[in-house]
């Protein structure tokens, strides 16, 4: 019965999306997107007789999060070529050119028999899922023929539906799963109650290697550096939305200071910008500094998609978005691997790092605008806070590296 419900769920989130193309881009991107998928597949891979390694991520986070993973496999298994796979257009619109993979395509809708087709064309040597994606036909699938399926930086909240007496299900995809690669060891003890204790590692969180890669390799974005050396100060704002974006306004207006203020919003699309545009009168876009080299404001709006985490780099103070969403707060290593303190709203119970942040003094959490200002003023007029504050954040991201190589260990020894 539950797979039945899965399948009348698949089918009536396809019915949904399709309804919502016709309104909106990226529904629309995703149904065209998967327009005659696995014949396209079939004739890219046509020929192809070298061993091929599957990496899926849903979106452009669980990409950044398996990539060291998916570029160590590449060096290190010359001989193999990489598929990778994309649920959602976030993800694939931005690297669908990736020039690690030799294929990237969209995942098909997981139904029996696109599952099987998508197996029967891959013929993966080593399927690697990133963090949480689950789909029971394609793990089905892979079971049946043998492939080796590695679930990697994966997370288990003790209310997760495989832990539920109605979990039974999810519980099957689960142990498809070869191996399992966790991020702490409350992940594991949940995860061995369901499941043999011996088919899971705590590897930790390979996002800190990869922003720890994205630092090391580090290049310097001219117009940004002409830009803050205006100002003593800076505050680098990145994936914002409406909510903080008007606090951030309201503090300028309070302490209209020596300030440079660059915000790189979650969305980039016009109907956003121009509201930025709205809250921080006399604004610069991004796209327009090469127009207007010497520009006279002091708030900068990123109007384009892939700059943030060197944005961070010239921050005096980092300022994370999403603290008043639902959803929570985004990547809050990319701000902290540069030794920079780091600001964010209430909504982070989620996501460990951010506490483990605030725990050390690396960062602080406000919920109304007097706190953030208050946050803000604190570290702006206080050199050492501010330092002692930058250091922790850095010297957390370094103590959990590793991740990467923990996994690929784990290949090395099983990959054949």
């Amino acid at each position: 019965m539950s797979r039945l419900f899965y399948l009348l769920f698949l089918y009536s989130y396809r019915a949904a999306i399709f309804i919502a193309s016709f309104f909106n881009k990226k529904a629309q991107l995703w149904i065209s997107g998967r327009k005659h998928l696995l014949p396209r597949l079939k004739q890219a891979l046509a020929g192809n007789t070298a061993p091929v390694i599957w990496v899926h991520c849903a979106s452009l986070g669980e990409f950044e999060q398996g990539r060291t993973i998916l570029e160590t496999l590449k060096k290190e298994y010359p001989r193999f070529r990489v598929l990778l796979t994309f649920f959602s257009p976030s993800g694939y619109e931005i690297r669908k050119n990736y020039e690690h993979a030799d294929w990237v395509f969209y995942l098909p809708l997981d139904t029996p028999q696109n599952a099987r087709r998508f197996i029967q064309i891959v013929k993966p040597a080593l399927a690697v899922f990133v963090k949480y994606e689950y789909w029971y036909h394609l793990l089905q699938a892979l079971k049946k023929t043998g492939t080796p399926t590695l679930l990697v930086s994966a997370l288990f909240r003790e209310n997760a539906v495989f832990f539920k007496s109605y979990g039974g299900f999810h519980r099957k995809m689960l142990r498809c799963f070869t191996h399992i690669f966790v991020q702490n060891a409350e992940s594991k003890h949940r995860l061995a109650a369901v499941m043999p204790a011996d088919q899971i590692t705590v590897a930790g969180d390979t996002r800190f290697d990869r922003v720890v890669q994205i630092a090391s390799g580090f290049t310097p974005i001219p117009a940004i550096e002409t830009f803050t050396r205006r100002k003593l100060f800076t505050v680098v704002a990145g994936s914002t939305w409406p909510d903080d974006e008007k606090k951030l306004a309201s503090y300028i207006k309070l302490k209209n200071s020596n300030i440079s203020l660059i915000i790189a919003p979650h969305e980039v699309n016009e109907e956003h910008i121009n509201e930025i545009s709205t809250l921080f009168p006399g604004a610069i876009r991004f796209s327009r500094l090469k127009e207007e080299p010497q520009p006279e404001g002091s708030v900068l709006v990123i109007d384009n998609i892939g700059m943030l985490s060197r944005l961070y780099h010239y921050a005096d103070i980092t300022y994370i978005g999403g603290g008043f969403n639902k959803s929570g707060i985004h990547n809050t290593l990319e701000a902290a691997v540069f030794s920079k303190p780091v600001v964010f709203g209430p909504n982070y119970e989620k996501f460990a790092e951010a506490k483990a942040l605030i725990k050390n003094g690396g960062a602080i959490s406000y919920s109304t605008e007097d706190q953030l200002t208050t946050a803000i003023e604190e570290l702006k007029n206080n050199p050492q806070f501010r330092q002692e504050a930058g250091q922790s954040a850095g010297r957390f991201v370094a103590e959990h590296t590793g991740a990467t190589h923990i996994i690929c260990a784990y290949i090395r020894e099983n990959l054949r």
